[in-house]
C-alpha cells in the first residue's frame, strides 16, 4: 500500500526563529493594549491581553505553517474570532440597569486581530493597530448617558412592583 506524506512546508532553523519573533512581537503589542487596561484598573489586563495576541499568533502560525500549503489558514482565523467572542462576553457584566465591560472586550477582540495579523506577519499593520488602540484607549473621551441619580431606589421600586 502506498503511503502519501502531507505537502508540508520545510520549517528550518532560521523560520523557526522567524516564528519566535512574530510570538514575542505578539507578547509586546497584546501587552500595550493591556498595559493601558490595568493602568485603568480593569480586570483583564497586561497578561490578559498579552496571552490573548500571543495565542492568536500561535494558533495563526501554526495554521499557516504546520498543515501544509493545502490546508485553509482562513479557517483558523475565523476560530479565533469566535472564541475570542466567548472570552468578550465574558468581561460584561449586566449591573444595576447598565452594561459594563464593553471597552474591555472590544480592546480583547481587536488585540486577538493584532496577534492574528503578527502570525501571518504584517508588521506594519500590527504596529500601527496597536498604536491606534493604545491612542483610542488612552486619549479618547469616555462619553456616558446620565444615569438615573439613585439607583437603589430604582431597585425598590421594581422589587416592591413584584
Amino acid at each position: 500500500m502506498k503511503t502519501v506524506t502531507p505537502n508540508l512546508i520545510l520549517i528550518t532553523p532560521s523560520l523557526h526563529v522567524w516564528m519566535l519573533i512574530r510570538l514575542v512581537m505578539a507578547v509586546l503589542l497584546g501587552a500595550l493594549v493591556g498595559y493601558e487596561r490595568e493602568r485603568q484598573g480593569k480586570p483583564a489586563g497586561l497578561r490578559t491581553h498579552a496571552m490573548v495576541a500571543l495565542g492568536a499568533a500561535l494558533f495563526t502560525v501554526v495554521s499557516v505553517y504546520g498543515f501544509g500549503e493545502t490546508a485553509d489558514t482562513s479557517r483558523v482565523a475565523a476560530m479565533i474570532v469566535s472564541g475570542i467572542g466567548f472570552l468578550g462576553a465574558g468581561a460584561i457584566l449586566h449591573e444595576r440597569g447598565g452594561v459594563q465591560g464593553l471597552t474591555t472586550a472590544a480592546s480583547l477582540w481587536v488585540t486577538a486581530a493584532i496577534g492574528i495579523a503578527v502570525g501571518v506577519g504584517m508588521v506594519l499593520m500590527s504596529l500601527a493597530t496597536a498604536a491606534l488602540v493604545f491612542a483610542v484607549l488612552r486619549f479618547a473621551p469616555t462619553i456616558r448617558p446620565n444615569a438615573p441619580q439613585d439607583m437603589s431606589a430604582t431597585g425598590r421600586e421594581l422589587s416592591n412592583e413584584q
